[in-house]
C-alpha cells in the first residue's frame, strides 16, 4: 500500500505540559540532527513506524521540525507488517490518514520464518531484526528515500554499550548515523539524545495508538532486559550516572584505552611531543559529566 505525498494536517493546539515536553524533544532531536548531519536539504526521510511509542514519537517530532526547519525535506512513514497473529493492521493506516501523513505499508510474513527457524524459548530478536532490515532497505530503494530513520533512543544506545561490554567483549554501541554494508543506504537515529522516559510520557500525552510487539512472547531472560534492570538499579543508587555514560560515548580518549588499531602505542617514545591525554589523568579526579 502506498499513499503519495500530501499536505500534512496541522496538529491541534497542545496543552502546556505537552507543548513543554515537545519543545524539549525538538531541541534534543534538532541537536542530534545538527551534530551528526542527519538530515540535509532535499532529503527524503523514510521513518520506520512500528506502532510503538518510540517510532510514533520520532515521526511526530520530525513533523514538527519539518514545519520549522530552514531546510526542506520530505517524510514518508513506512510500516513492515510482519503478519504477527492478531496484529491490528488497520491502526497505522487510520492514524496516518487522519494526520495527512504520506505512508507505505509493506506486508511480509517474517513471523512464520522466525517461528520456523528459532527453537521455542530462544531469542528471536536477531533473526527478526535481520529480516526486517533487509525489507526496509528494499523499500527505501523503491521509494527513493535518501535516509532511513529509526526510533532508537538514548537508553537503547547505553543498554547496547553494556550488552557488548558484558557479553561480547567489545566497546561499541549504536551510532547516530550508519551507512549500510552495501553502501546504498544511510540509517539515522534522530532520538540519540532523547531519554526513553520522555518518549513514554510524550506518547501518553499525545495518545498515540500503541501497538505492542508480541513476537518475542514473554522471553523474560533476554539479556537486554537484564541490562535494562541493572542500569535502572544503578541509576537509582547513583542518580545521573546514565547521563555520564551517555556523555562518555561522545568523549573518547583512544590513547587511554587498549586498542592499537585506534592508537599507535608502538610509536610512543620519550622524544616525541607530549600528547593531549598523556598521564595528566593521574592528577585529576573524575569530573561530573552533568
Amino acid at each position: 500500500m502506498h499513499v503519495p505525498t500530501t499536505q500534512t494536517i496541522p496538529p491541534s493546539k497542545l496543552d502546556e505540559e505537552t507543548e513543554k515536553l515537545q519543545t524539549r524533544l525538538c531541541r534534543l532531536v534538532g541537536q542530534a540532527i545538527a551534530d551528526y548531519h542527519l538530515i540535509e536539504d532535499g532529503d527524503k526521510v523514510m521513518v520506520c513506524l512500528s506502532g510503538g511509542k518510540d517510532s510514533y514519537g520520532l515521526l511526530d517530532i520530525l513533523l514538527v521540525l519539518q514545519r520549522r526547519a530552514p531546510i526542506r525535506f520530505d517524510l514518508v512513514a513506512v510500516n513492515l507488517d510482519q503478519k504477527q497473529p492478531g496484529f491490528p493492521a488497520h491502526v497505522l493506516p487510520e492514524y496516518l490518514t487522519s494526520r495527512g501523513i504520506p505512508f507505505h505499508i509493506d506486508a511480509r510474513d517474517t513471523y512464520s520464518i522466525v517461528k520456523r527457524l528459532i527453537p521455542e524459548g530462544q531469542t528471536t530478536c536477531s533473526l527478526c531484526s535481520r529480516l526486517r532490515r533487509g525489507h526496509l532497505y528494499r523499500i527505501a530503494t523503491e521509494l527513493g528515500a535518501t535516509k532511513i530513520a529509526l526510533g532508537h533512543h538514548r537508553d537503547d544506545i547505553v543498554e547496547t554499550l553494556f550488552l557488548n561490554l558484558f557479553y561480547t567483549g567489545k566497546l561499541k554501541a549504536i551510532p547516530p548515523k550508519l551507512r549500510s554494508k552495501d553502501g546504498r543506504h544511510l540509517v539515522i537515529r534522530p532520538l540519540a539524545f532523547v531519554k526513553e522516559a520522555d518518549l513514554a510520557r510524550y506518547a501518553d500525552l499525545r495518545a498515540f495508538p500503541i501497538i505492542p510487539c508480541d513476537l518475542c512472547g514473554s522471553q523474560e531472560d533476554l539479556k537486554r532486559k537484564k541490562v535494562k534492570a541493572f542500569l535502572r538499579e544503578w541509576e537509582q543508587g547513583s542518580p545521573g550516572c546514565s547521563d555520564s555514560v551517555a556523555a562518555a560515548l561522545a568523549n573518547v580518549a583512544p590513547s587511554l584505552l587498549m586498542d592499537s588499531r585506534l592508537f599507535d602505542f608502538s610509536s610512543l617514545d620519550k622524544t616525541r611531543e607530549c600528547s593531549l591525554d598523556g598521564d595528566g589523568w593521574l592528577d585529576q579526579e573524575p569530573a561530573s559529566a552533568h
